[in-house]
């Protein structure tokens, strides 16, 4: 690293010195920072200058000093447009505001007078010189050119004339500029809305529409046709991607039966993930759903909806997948000569081979890139990636960026539970989403915690999806929580990330799990299991209304699509959490009672600065604002500190759109 004449430091965002670009989202608030210094006392200007993928400058925004005496810079991009970005910090000696704080100084005190105001004037004339001056900013450097230059008007006058705030901002507007020095380029990459804001809904669609034979017991699967039908209710409830398991034949080979035992019945439908079988591989369609044509009419229905359809990625393979037989060197032989399955010790998955890239990675690459290409080429642009961790990142880093280069509205979200280091390079290759730790937050000490990392640590790089449960996943806080607690999750996930999701059934409180494991009994992996939704929201004991009302507030509230504006405040209960979010004149105050079993009577503690960034006029006085909550529809006055008390068995959150400023 060399200095150059001004010193530009510690550049936020940047990924790894820049080796990666920072994400960003269409319309997302981008927090920009850097440390500016030189030496001496004179003073210098700062700017963040946004540039486009062919180099021309798209945006240049003033970074200003956030604490006087830190020399640290901040600042805020906001892009409007997709697309490969970069950015550079500039900085200059700022002739006129060095000139301005030595002349306040001075002649007041009778020291150099004539030589400040002769300075003053130099600036003053060589600023309204300037080619790019507008008429107004040089009618108003004129006036006070005319006036600087009256020596017969005392000192005083002369200075005031000189420093009005009228002149100031035409200086700014165009600064005097010395000793320019600028950073080098960082990458920043700004993807479509999707990639960052959106809320996923989970099924398997051979669930909908799936039929029981009375006689016979049998299960007759349901298909893309019968699942198109509940897709209205699902874009009903405001969300905007349909996520599907894999739709793939299922091998027949060591099928699992119903709660993942090894004795399934001739008709068990068996896991999806257990991909392939003599139907075909990941490039067909089990012929239980239909064929492409089906598929192709189920997409289109979604998108009339408004939905976009994200497909499961899972790079593995049943034992009769057709890849066993046409490239065994994608997989690992052991000593015996047999296929080693997938492991997790001690569980054995013997349903499942994994893949091995180190014995052909460019022919494995190659195929899986087909595969991609292909669904593409079918409507699908979004990919829910199943373990990727268990993959070498070097695949990921090529397959996104090759796809990306041809379809860049494409989105990869990496389902990886794993490892910090191993979660955070799979978002900086290239995962616009990744799944997250949120599932297992449930204190406020670990919220706190959870939430503040993403904004501060990774907020640059890893884009948190936070799914309440997955068909995997059935935490022991939703075990034993009751309705309440899923209302509460709920909140938690839909207010404090952009992205979110639910896995069908979340609505209708299923919450038992099998003996011994943090999974549902009877789990949809391994068998059919249709649902009466319709009927359970008639009857009142539906969640979707509470879901509808969710989404809705996120579509209303630009608050809730930035990641990174997130602000923890203070209760004295440790059961009740506090954040709130703005973007420009949208706030909103979320106050959540995580105990899900009992009421929370506390005192909630508002920092006041947060909450109305730049109002100088807070100190000191009391203030109270409008507060409405989005959830009950109803209205209070608040202020810094305030009494709050939440029944989990009615409400358990407040939603609060602050209605008026102090």
């Amino acid at each position: 690293m060399h200095y150059d004449r001004i010193v530009i430091t510690e550049i936020q965002p940047v990924v790894d010195g820049g080796a990666f670009p920072a994400k960003s989202t269409v319309n997302e608030d981008i927090p920009l920072a850097a440390t500016v210094f030189r030496e001496g006392h004179d003073l210098i200007g700062v700017n963040a200058v946004l540039l486009d993928g062919a180099g021309e400058e798209a945006d240049r925004i003033r970074l200003q000093e956030s604490i006087p005496g830190t020399d640290r810079f901040v600042g805020t991009f906001r892009p409007e447009k997709a697309g490969h970005y970069s950015f550079v910090i500039e900085a200059w000696a700022d002739l006129y505001a060095t000139w301005e704080h030595a002349a306040t100084l001075k002649i007041p005190a009778g020291v150099d007078v004539d030589l400040m105001l002769a300075e003053g004037l130099q600036l003053l004339t060589d600023a309204e010189q300037q080619g790019d001056r507008t008429f107004e900013h040089r009618a108003v450097l004129a006036d006070a050119i005319n006036t600087l230059n009256s020596a017969a008007l005392p000192a005083a006058d002369r200075l005031a004339a000189a420093t009005t705030a009228q002149v100031k901002s035409a200086i700014v507007a165009h600064p005097l500029r010395d000793l320019i020095s600028v950073s080098k380029r960082m990458p920043l990459n700004v993807e479509r809305e999707l990639a960052g804001r959106a809320s996923w809904y989970e099924f398997f669609p051979r669930s909908e529409g799936a039929k029981q034979d009375e006689e016979t017991g049998e299960w007759v699967s349901g298909t893309f046709r019968t699942a198109a039908k509940r897709l209205g209710a699902v874009a009903d409830m405001g969300f905007d991607v349909i996520y599907l398991p894999p739709i793939h034949p299922i091998g027949e080979v060591n099928r699992k039966g119903p709660n993942n035992t090894l004795n399934p019945g001739p008709k068990d439908p068996g896991s999806p993930w257990a991909i392939g079988s003599r139907y075909g591989g990941h490039d067909a369609i089990h012929p239980d759903l239909g064929d492409f044509a089906d598929f192709d009419e189920f997409v289109a229905r979604a998108n009339q909806l408004g939905l976009e359809v994200a497909l499961d990625l899972a790079l593995q393979a049943a034992p009769d997948h057709p890849w066993v037989k046409s490239n065994p060197e994608w997989f690992t032989t052991q000593l015996d000569g047999t296929i080693a399955y997938a492991e997790n010790p001690p569980k054995k998955y013997q349903d499942i081979y994994p893949l091995n890239f180190d014995n052909d990675f460019e022919g494995l690459s190659r195929e899986v890139l087909r595969i991609v290409e292909l669904w593409i080429d079918h409507g699908v642009k979004i990919f829910r990636v199943d373990n990727p961790h268990t993959k070498p990142v070097m695949f990921w880093e090529w397959l996104i960026a090759t796809v990306n280069d041809r379809h860049p509205d494409v989105i990869f979200l990496a389902e990886a539970f794993t490892r910090p280091p191993m979660m955070h390079a799979l978002a900086k290759l290239g995962f616009q989403q990744s799944y997250s730790y949120f599932t297992w937050r449930n204190t406020r000490e670990e919220l706190e915690e959870y939430l503040a990392e993403l904004r501060d640590e990774s907020g640059a790089f890893l884009r948190p999806n936070f799914f309440v449960n997955t068909p995997d996943i059935l935490t022991e806080y939703l075990q034993f929580s009751g309705p309440a607690g899923f209302k509460i999750r709920a909140v938690l996930a839909a207010t404090s990330s952009p992205l979110w999701g639910v896995y069908a059934g979340y609505e209708l409180y299923e919450h038992v799990p099998r003996p011994g494991a943090e999974e549902y009994i009877d789990n949809e992996k391994y068998q059919y299991r249709p649902r009466d939704f319709d009927a359970a929201e008639a009857d009142g004991r539906s969640l979707a209304p509470y879901l509808r009302r969710l989404n809705a507030i996120r579509k209303e509230h630009p608050a809730l699509g930035d990641l990174r504006n997130i602000r923890l405040h203070d209760a004295d209960d440790e059961s009740i959490l506090v954040y709130s979010k703005r973007k420009d004149d949208d706030a909103l105050i979320v106050v959540i009672n995580l105990d899900p079993h009992a009421t929370r009577d506390t005192i909630v503690h508002l920092d006041l600065e947060e909450l109305f960034p730049g109002d100088t006029s807070l100190a000191g006085t009391p203030t109270e604002f409008e507060v409405h909550d989005l959830l009950t529809d109803q209205t209070w006055f608040w202020s810094e500190h305030n009494y709050v008390r939440l029944d989990p068995r009615s409400e358990p959150a407040h939603i609060l759109q602050i209605r008026s400023r102090p």
